[in-house]
């Protein structure tokens, strides 16, 4: 008995010795974006405030390709020791496992950090749209099933699922008109050609503030920090529950050692709620709410409410 007690006491004296040691070289973080796209500012702020608070260098390693699966997959391959790390987003962890093959299980590959962002959509329509609120807008889609249009940045993007998910929740039918992008979309949208769009706050906010475009409500349940005075479409729209966002946030490949993740995410908790809140808020980015005893369910209910959404409007892209 006392072997095992002195066993133990050593166990958890290396733990907490491997926890103050870590990191004790460089840490990688691997973007599975380009550089400049919103997971690779995020995580380049983030990456500096650890290399500070940490004291060793955390290096963003760009790794684009394939819809950010390209990235993803080289990180849940990499040695679960905290020395890799993964700027992990909704596209590739949320929403690309129900539209096609990757190579990864995000729920069984990563163990999700901390989040850093949950950037919310806004339902915009031209200034001319007979419609003045979300409550009239619904309205009208509901009296005139499938003769208004939506845009969205392509099949299968996260703004096209966002609209099939409003769609769904407020019992609307209108025609999907996909492009290859944001820009082409929201141009047909201000010029009356598309109905409507959901589309992030931080492409939307400086059309809907010089009037080329009129913003119904916000995609998540507070008001977006860019768009204060635009309520929220859960309030607005009559639609409880509705809350949705594109997120960014820092994972790990699973097996990392637990000691080592909860030292990061402590760190990241820290940051955001100091002054790292006011630079992602600057930089167009809402800072994310979510704390980290929540992650794994919040990951799960990400997954499994895209799944959903994929699967009742018979969503398919080209592989």
């Amino acid at each position: 008995m006392k072997r095992i007690l002195l066993f133990s006491g050593i166990l958890l004296l290396a733990v907490n010795a491997g926890a103050q040691n870590y990191p004790n070289r460089p840490v990688k973080v691997i973007v599975p974006w380009p550089p400049g796209q919103a997971t690779d500012i995020a995580a380049r702020f983030v990456a500096q405030k650890l290399q500070e608070s940490l004291g060793q260098p955390f290096v963003v390693d760009n790794r684009p390709g394939a819809g950010g699966s390209l990235g993803t997959g080289i990180a849940a391959q990499s040695p679960a020791d905290g020395y890799t790390l993964l700027a992990a987003s909704s596209g590739p962890i949320s929403i690309m496992p129900s539209l096609q093959k990757v190579p990864y299980e995000p729920q069984r590959d990563f163990a999700l950090i901390g989040l850093i962002t949950r950037n919310p959509y806004a339902l915009v329509v031209n200034p001319s749209f007979p419609a003045n609120n979300a409550k009239e807008f619904i309205a009208l889609l509901k009296a005139n099933p499938d003769k208004y249009t939506f845009a969205s940045s392509g099949t299968g993007a996260t703004a096209h699922l966002l609209a099939e998910y409003f769609n769904t929740m407020a019992g609307v039918k209108a025609r999907h008109i996909p492009y290859k992008g944001t820009a082409p979309g929201m141009t047909d949208v201000m010029n009356g050609q598309v109905d409507y769009m959901i589309e992030t706050v931080a492409a939307t906010v400086g059309h809907v503030r010089n009037g080329r475009l009129k913003a119904l409500g916000v995609s998540t349940q507070k008001p977006a920090a860019a768009m204060p005075d635009v309520p929220t479409l859960e309030k607005a729209a009559g639609l409880p529950g509705f809350d949705a966002a594109a997120w960014i946030g820092y994972a790990a490949p699973a097996g990392t050692p637990r000691d080592v993740v909860d030292r990061i995410a402590g760190e990241m908790q820290k940051m955001l709620h100091g002054d790292l809140r006011e630079t992602l808020t600057t930089a167009g980015l809402d800072p994310a709410d979510v704390p980290p005893g929540g992650l794994g369910a919040f990951m799960k209910r990400e997954q499994e409410r895209y799944a959903t959404v994929i699967k009742n409007a018979n969503i398919h892209i080209d592989q």
